[in-house]
């Protein structure tokens, strides 16, 4: 039988009081779940785009001029993507189509400035 390792789990935050994406240095875990005041939590996807860098939940991300974002979806129990402008319509957020786009910004970035 193969050996497992576990998967590296990584967390970047988004700071609601200064609306800054920043990396932490500590999360709290109260009941098992992960918390940190003031923070929205945005967990690694495990994913890099085109230049090798790491997508993290609800980062925008482009294909020429189109704009997509990337989520959860708790019914699918995956990483899913959808057209900015068009939530409703979302496909599975896989490598393959990771390594076709660029990382513009978190959502957060983009609806906060």
């Amino acid at each position: 039988m193969a050996d497992y390792t576990a998967r590296k789990i990584k967390f970047k935050a988004w700071d609601t009081e200064h609306r800054l994406l920043m990396r932490l240095n500590s999360i709290d875990c109260n009941k098992g779940e992960l918390v940190k005041k003031n923070h929205i939590l945005l967990q690694f996807t495990g994913m890099f785009d085109k230049e090798g860098e790491e997508i993290y939940e609800q980062d925008i991300l482009m294909i020429s001029l189109d704009k997509y974002v990337v989520f959860w979806n708790e019914t699918k129990n995956g990483w899913y993507f959808s057209p900015l402008k068009d939530k409703n319509s979302f496909a599975p957020f896989l490598a393959k189509e990771a390594s076709t786009m660029k990382r513009f910004c978190s959502f957060f970035e983009l609806t906060n400035t």
